[in-house]
């Protein structure tokens, strides 16, 4: 691995494991000596953090579609301004669990048909895409048991069912073609130790 500062993100349906992924795969790299920012989306700074609040708790028509792209991307611009982009510049290792994709798929395609418009704000506003993306792949309704059993505040796209997971994990792996330059698709219905070590195999080398 070279010492270059690296953006590397996890994307998944929810319940797919990808924040466990994102963790495990942090503590390996930081065990090989390498400075490692792990950090989140929506979230990931201070400002961010308060908006993630808006957008993932409470009613799940609490906003407009459009609505929720703005605050998502208004996230995702304090995240890259305050942490991403820095931290890069210093050589470090930045694992997001999520990112851009993530708005891709569920204000892009999963509420309404803002694909275009996500691309327009993102060229406009964020202008980045990470080095390289994991995506931990698995069957909807797994992944849809895993979170809806977690039991947390932030329950604001799994309350929408499993046809919207369905439609997710159709989006995601559609972009993973789209994007193949910098994907990575990881089958996430296995143990988590056995996900892990493909992770690790998949990022070696790269970062």
């Amino acid at each position: 691995m070279n010492e270059q500062g690296r953006f590397i993100t996890f994307e998944g349906i929810d319940g797919s494991g990808k924040s466990t992924q994102a963790r495990l795969l942090a503590e390996y790299l930081s065990a090989q000596g390498r400075e490692v920012v792990l950090t989140r989306e929506p979230g990931g700074s201070p400002g961010a953090e308060d908006i993630r609040k808006l957008v993932l708790e409470g009613d799940p028509d609490r906003w407009s579609a459009e609505t929720e792209l703005l605050l998502f991307t208004a996230a995702r611009r304090d995240h890259l301004e305050r942490l991403i982009t820095p931290s890069v510049a210093a050589g470090k290792l930045v694992i997001s669990d999520r990112f851009a994709d993530s708005t891709r798929m569920y204000q892009g395609l999963g509420r309404a048909a803002l694909r275009g418009l996500v691309d327009q704000l993102h060229e406009l506003m964020i202008g980045r895409e990470p080095d390289l993306t994991v995506l931990i792949d698995m069957d909807p309704e797994v992944a849809l048991e895993r979170a809806l059993a977690r039991a947390g505040e932030e329950e604001r796209f799994e309350a929408f069912g499993g046809e919207m997971q369905r439609r997710m994990r159709e989006g995601f792996l559609a972009l993973a073609k789209e994007f193949s330059g910098r994907f990575v698709v990881i089958d996430g219905g296995r143990s988590v130790e056995e996900v892990a070590v493909d992770v690790q195999r998949a990022v070696s080398g790269r970062c």
